[in-house]
């Protein structure tokens, strides 16, 4: 039976493999969460910045941590895997820590770490992270040595200064955040246009018409004169997300450490100010539709999108899923679209776009789209640029080069609707026109 544990308790661990798993209920509007740990030694800092585990950096030297990734479904994982027999003499505690974006700990519902051996398929510790507040980083516990054992103990801190102020505080360094971009002006408003086409599956291929003061933190450990600064010529660990711009729109997701499981890909806008002309007023709340034209290695190709029901399937061709539309823009979590990525081998390209059912531009809607893997960083795309009268946007391509991933940014606008956007991409799919219910 798992012991269950609050705030100072500790227990001892006699698995050699456990696995260390922050567990939460996911809903509209709750914010998202990351798991990481740092292998801390007897100054009680780091001895250098490879000894921080996360998104940006998975693996210890060392191979005893690794960051496992998230899973996504009733409750929501984040998990990080540790080798107790293989962790170096050196360190004598790592620490196990959770932070969040889009929000703060008070945002996520029943939240708790589990320690479990993945062997046994037992879970060995429940401590449950109550209370939160303003909190945007949490030192959860640890796992620390004693007497040539290994124990666990709850800590339960947090800390408002993100995941950033966690880990300086242990001796990290960490890049500078990069200045957010300007949004472009807002353009002419154009009028309703008529019901958009759906895809209608008929071969061959043709066309138819943050940063406030900490909260509560343990006290910072002091430097000692043995511990180790990170090297002069080592640049400092990202933390933020890999945005996509115009003079650096590719990443390979092989080279960012992004790997398995799905890949959610988010598109979030605001609705332009209800007193901001008749013509808005008349037209009511934007409705931008996410959408994705896939081409798979064996020649299929299609779509999916909300319009018409084609939502897609995760473990089935395409291997591309839509969770739902948001026709308002009123939920906070946006439109998502999963990608499983455990099929990569079986596309050859997706058209990932932002399509205008209703309502007003793409300079009012301010949108972003962002891609979170399981494991790696977060990839964001603004569409921040004029897109004047434009009704749909090709926001990111994806790509299968000799095996691997890349994903380019595209933020293309085009005046008209899919059957413009097949037609700008060459996919060759037939189309007819459709409404949603």
């Amino acid at each position: 039976m798992v012991q269950q544990l609050g705030k100072g308790q500790n227990t001892p661990v006699t698995a050699t493999k456990v696995r260390a798993v922050f567990v939460w209920r996911p809903g509209p509007g709750t914010p998202g969460l990351d798991a990481s740990a740092l292998l801390l030694g007897t100054s009680g800092r780091v001895s250098g910045d490879a000894d921080f585990v996360f998104y940006n950096q998975p693996t210890h030297p060392s191979g005893a941590v690794g960051h496992v990734g998230k899973e996504e479904g009733a409750w929501s994982r984040d998990a990080l895997a540790i080798d107790l027999g293989a962790i170096p003499a050196s360190v004598d505690r790592v620490v196990l820590a959770a932070s969040a974006h889009s929000g703060t700990f008070a945002g996520i519902r029943d939240l708790h770490l589990l320690v479990s051996d993945p062997a046994a398929e037992v879970d060995l510790v429940r401590f449950d992270i109550a209370d939160a507040t303003v909190e945007t980083a949490m030192l959860a516990g640890e796992l620390y040595r004693r007497g040539g054992a290994w124990k666990f103990r709850a800590i339960g801190q947090g800390y408002s200064t993100g995941l950033e102020g966690l880990a300086t505080d242990f001796g990290i360094s960490v890049s500078a955040p990069p200045p957010p971009t300007p949004q472009a002006p807002p353009a002419r408003v154009q009028a309703p246009a008529p019901p958009a086409p759906t895809q209608q599956q008929a071969p061959p291929p043709r066309l138819n018409v943050r940063k406030p003061e900490p909260v509560s933190r343990p006290a910072a450990p002091q430097p000692s004169a043995t511990a180790q600064q990170p090297a002069a010529n080592r640049p400092p660990v990202r933390l933020g997300k890999v945005t996509l711009t115009k003079s650096a729109p590719k990443v390979s997701l092989g080279k960012e450490g992004i790997t398995g499981s799905r890949m959610r890909v988010n598109l979030n806008w605001v609705q332009a100010a209800p007193g901001r002309g008749m013509l808005k007023r008349l037209m009511g709340p934007t409705d931008l539709d996410l959408c994705c034209l896939w081409e798979l290695n064996d020649g299929s190709k299609g779509i999916v999108q909300a319009l018409g029901n084609m939502f897609g399937s995760a473990d089935s061709p395409p291997y591309v899923f839509l969770d739902g539309d948001d026709r308002t823009g009123a939920n906070t979590a946006g439109e998502n679209l999963y990608i499983n990525l455990d099929h990569k081998s079986s596309f050859k390209r997706l058209l990932i776009f932002a399509f205008i059912y209703k309502g007003v531009t793409f300079d009012d809607a301010q949108a972003v789209v962002t891609l979170t893997p399981a494991t790696g960083p977060e990839l964001e795309i603004r569409l921040d640029e004029t897109g004047g009268a434009a009704r749909s946007c090709a926001v990111a391509l994806v790509q299968n080069q000799g095996g691997d991933l890349t994903i380019q940014r595209e933020v293309r606008y085009i005046k008209g609707n899919q059957e413009k956007v097949d037609q700008a991409y060459s996919w060759g799919l037939r189309w007819r026109a459709g409404t949603k219910d």
